[in-house]
């Protein structure tokens, strides 16, 4: 059986497949996988959910966020919290957002 390079998981890199197929062997156990890799449950939660969002973009056909990716690296080094990271994004997202003004909101645009 050769790989299917256009398979979601195949295009992932190493570090992530090795941590689904470790994920895979352990039987699902987060618990088991971070005895496996001397991390905390946190660190591998959080290492999952990155891996989780990669393969969402994937199958959707986006590419990664950026934004998202470096407050990961930075929750998995134990630089930032969780709850820190989340809130760095909403704040990044919210300013994204386009700003309603009182011509767009009624469509008059003089």
């Amino acid at each position: 059986m050769h790989p299917d390079p256009q398979h979601p998981l195949t295009q992932l890199a190493k570090e992530d497949q090795d941590l689904v197929l470790e994920l895979v062997l352990r039987g699902g156990s987060l618990k088991e996988v971070a005895e496996a890799y001397g991390v905390s449950y946190p660190t591998i939660r959080s290492r999952l959910d990155r891996v989780i969002d990669r393969l969402r973009a994937i199958v959707a056909g986006r590419r990664p966020d950026p934004l998202a990716e470096m407050l990961a690296r930075l929750v998995e080094r134990g630089e930032i919290s969780i709850a820190n990271a989340r809130a760095v994004r909403d704040v990044v997202q919210r300013r994204a957002e386009p700003r309603s003004t009182p011509e767009t909101e009624t469509g008059a645009n003089r």
